[in-house]
């Protein structure tokens, strides 16, 4: 066999997993807030010995009205300074507003390096998504992934186009756009913590966004909660969007819910134990089919156990030797 080989350079499927990201994106505007927050993410990486969550700096809300072109030079100088092998994004303006070839001129075009993707709000369609992939090419910027905003109904409609560009690595769920979009058909409470795990509508985009990602092996990134003080609702939110409706991300909007998604989209101890277990005894065998437990386990079910040890190791939670030993240095073969 050869030696040296990540398991994941063996078990990559054709879609499943091709993008592998933190499973928590932090977004904040303010200056001071996006300080603490590229300060917070440095301090957690050291802690959990990975850098566990993105820091997305905004621009769409975060600039003042007349302010844009200062604000998108502010969260350059900011994504610029962050600490090495630190995971920075921002969101940009959306592809027909005024400031939205400006803000990538200037945050691509200066710190488009040093940057984990650039976040496009209210996408509507794969034109959209080619928009704003040439624009990045514009400022120099072809390699430098995008995430989307999924945001009204229309956007919903065309979920699996917009997941099918090759740029595209993300896509979230814009829940308060997506509400207001209805013209008062669906009710306030649809923005909150439990009302929007029960309106239909609102659940019906939510499963066809996470659809749309998973076929093309894209990252599906849940919706915000609001109710950034109540910790309970933020853990029963990230832990239905995490084993009912087919996230592997969560925004955050507040550090204090930083944590509650990470332990949410976090497997527990048992699960990294077998499937550690489970992919060492696959490497013994070549990846040929293996018996464990009185079990069967082909390429298949290594995959997803292999899955589940990235996750692991993205959240920070402890190894086994032998699977530390995977995610320990880059793979040869």
């Amino acid at each position: 066999m050869t030696q040296n080989i990540r398991p994941g350079d063996v078990l990559r499927a054709a879609q499943a997993g091709s993008v592998v990201l933190p499973v928590c994106d932090h977004y904040s505007g303010v200056e001071a807030r996006m300080k603490k927050s590229l300060a917070l993410q440095a301090e957690m990486a050291q802690e959990f010995g990975a850098c566990v969550f993105d820091v997305t700096l905004d621009c769409e809300d975060g600039a003042p009205v007349g302010g844009e072109s200062e604000h998108a030079a502010l969260v350059t100088e900011l994504a610029l300074a962050a600490a090495p092998g630190m995971r920075v994004g921002v969101r940009v303006h959306p592809v027909d507003h005024a400031a939205f070839d400006a803000d990538v001129a200037t945050i691509a075009g200066r710190a488009g390096l040093k940057l984990s993707h650039i976040m496009v709000p209210k996408v509507e369609s794969l034109a959209d998504v080619v928009r704003a992939a040439a624009a990045l090419d514009a400022a120099g910027a072809q390699d430098l992934p995008l995430q989307v905003l999924i945001e009204s109904p229309l956007a919903v409609h065309n979920a699996f186009d917009i997941a099918s560009h090759p740029r595209v690595q993300s896509l979230s769920f814009g829940l308060m756009d997506f509400v207001s979009a209805h013209a008062g058909a669906i009710p306030a409470e649809g923005m909150a913590a439990a009302g929007q795990f029960a309106h239909p509508l609102v659940v019906r985009a939510k499963l066809d966004i996470a659809s749309a990602a998973h076929a093309y092996g894209k990252v599906p990134s849940h919706c915000v909660v609001t109710e950034f003080n109540d910790i309970d609702a933020m853990r029963a939110a990230a832990g239905r969007a995490a084993n009912e409706f087919g996230y592997t991300r969560m925004w955050s909007i507040h550090p204090n819910q930083i944590r509650p998604i990470l332990e949410a989209f976090a497997p527990g101890e048992r699960q990294i134990e077998i499937a550690a277990k489970i992919v060492a005894a696959a490497e013994r065998a070549n990846w040929a089919p293996v018996s464990f437990e009185g079990v069967l386990h082909d390429r298949a079910s290594y995959r997803l156990y292999w899955q589940v040890l990235e996750r692991a190791h993205a959240t920070g939670r402890a190894l086994p030797p032998e699977a530390k030993a995977w995610f320990a240095a880059p793979a040869t073969s």
